[in-house]
């Protein structure tokens, strides 16, 4: 067979990824505070990028030719931007310098006027306050801190104080090993040893151990009870933690009355003596989409406007801008700039309305869950409501990943309304498994004597009577997920006195 070249026309298609596409794929899996942190990014980037506050702008001279200049797509980005006004508001970043009358013009000796200072000393106004700080609750290193000064350490002694209390977490242990410190600090650990003692001894008491054995055994000897029948207690606390009293008498060497007075001495000291203390304030979840009850047991789905931009397309600026450009650079970056903004604006706007959609199909599957409780929560998959609303499985993966739905019923993130199926016993519509996990957990919480607990062959049985048909590995997994003890270790618990 002879070789030859030769040239062919085909006909084909075939998805090609394009930046774009990827962007917008990145942006429908973001969080809000991921989409917050990359509008912000864009907004310093694309200068044709701003803010939309709702409110009417001024007319200019320059409107008029910019809107001749651009008539053959005004039409299709005014209906963008009127669309997006309905997702949701934000606040307008301009990046223009302040002008010099609206700064307050200066006195006729040359002094500047203070009265715009904020009322902490701070020239911006974000600074913390001398009144914040006072009202500010301490953290544990700060307070930790403040006794170093009163301890009578010496100055070498004190810095190693200082880098031991840089090590202590939030809980009040001390998270860095005491070589790693004295290596780093080219002293001796014995050194180290002797300033963490005097740490353990601040306030509160505890704190500075290495592990819960030596919390619990610092507290004692502060209250002057620890003795070689606890310390034995404390060097066996898996066995404490499984309530094996039985062991524990032999290992101690102590009748039941000892024993139960240990027991109790521990239970009143502090496991986390840092808790008490403040720390960094928690950023509270911010829900995506906010479900509430209408009349006739109708559910209304409307997306939070708090945590979605709204980003419009400065045209009056780019009409100047491009009037103005000369060389092909300049215009190249200019045509750059107004695709990538009214892309973004677009997919934005596309990536709100995906997750409106997702979000309505879940709350139409999951009625009953939010009318009656986590009991009727329904089997649900990615494929199913996929299919509900003609999108791919990848897309409503996406659209459900960090986003967080608010309910009359609390807040849960999407992916709560994913849950596998339970099959029948009976034949019948298949269970949630996190509604089975929730009887599970009614069933054990029920157990108020002995006599009464439940084994997972026990809970195999009223599950099955109840048209739950399940394993018992599965019964063990779920407890175990709960973190609930086995029936054994209940059973010594409810036989302990209270």
């Amino acid at each position: 067979m002879a070789l030859s070249a030769r040239l062919e026309v085909r006909q084909g298609q075939g998805l090609v990824i394009t930046p774009q596409l990827q962007q917008a794929i990145k942006l429908l899996q973001m969080s809000n505070l991921e989409l917050e942190a990359f509008v912000e990014g864009e907004l310093e980037r694309n200068p044709l990028l701003q803010r939309d506050e709702g409110e009417p702008e001024a007319p200019e001279a320059t409107a008029d030719a910019a809107r001749d200049e651009h008539a053959a797509d005004a039409e299709a980005r005014a209906d963008l931007d009127t669309q997006y006004d309905e997702v949701s508001p934000g606040e307008r970043a301009t990046g223009d310098a302040p002008d010099v009358a609206e700064a307050g013009p200066a006195d006729a000796g040359g002094q500047v006027d203070w009265s715009r200072a904020g009322s902490g000393g701070s020239f911006d106004g974000d600074g913390e306050g001398f009144e914040q700080r006072l009202t500010r609750e301490a953290t544990l290193a700060e307070h930790l801190t403040d006794q170093v000064a009163a301890s009578g350490l010496a100055p070498a002694d004190a810095a190693i104080a200082h880098v031991l209390i840089d090590a202590v977490d939030e809980a009040g242990y001390l998270r860095a090993e005491v070589a790693e410190i004295a290596q780093r600090l080219g002293c001796s650990e014995t050194r180290v040893e002797a300033a963490l003692a005097v740490v353990q001894g601040f306030d509160p008491v505890g704190v500075a151990a290495r592990d819960l054995r030596e919390c619990l055994m610092i507290q004692l000897k502060d209250q002057n009870r620890y003795d070689p029948a606890i310390g034995a207690l404390l060097d066996n606390l898996p066995l404490l933690a499984k309530r094996d009293l039985v062991a524990l008498k032999k290992i101690c060497g102590v009748d039941d009355e000892d024993l139960r007075e240990m027991i109790a001495e521990i239970r009143g000291l502090s496991p986390r003596p840092g808790a008490a203390f403040g720390g960094d304030a928690a950023t509270p979840v911010q829900p995506d989409v906010l479900v509430r009850e209408g009349p006739g047991g109708l559910w209304h789905v409307e997306l939070n406007s708090d945590t979605l931009p709204r980003l419009l397309v400065d045209q009056r600026y780019h009409a100047r801008v491009s009037a103005q450009a000369r060389s092909d650079q300049e215009k190249t970056f200019v045509s750059d700039c107004m695709a990538q903004a009214n892309w973004l604006t677009k997919s934005l706007d596309q990536r709100a309305r995906t997750i409106l959609k997702v979000s309505s199909e879940i709350v139409r599957q999951q009625d009953a869950f939010l009318a009656f409780g986590v009991e009727h929560l329904r089997p649900l998959n990615l494929k199913t409501v996929a299919e509900a609303i003609g999108m791919h499985e990848s897309t409503v993966s996406r659209v459900t990943s960090s986003k967080y739905i608010s309910t009359p019923r609390g807040l849960f993130e999407m992916k709560f309304f994913f849950t596998s199926a339970i099959a029948s016993s009976e034949g019948g519509e298949a269970h949630s498994a996190e509604a089975v996990r929730h009887k599970i957990k009614q069933l054990i919480d029920t157990e108020a004597r002995e006599e009464d607990v439940h084994s997972d062959d026990r809970i195999v049985e009223i599950l099955k009577a109840g048209g739950v048909d399940i394993a018992r590995r599965t019964v063990a997994k779920y407890r175990e997920a709960l973190r609930i003890p086995s029936s054994v270790e209940r059973r010594r618990m409810l036989k302990e006195p209270a």
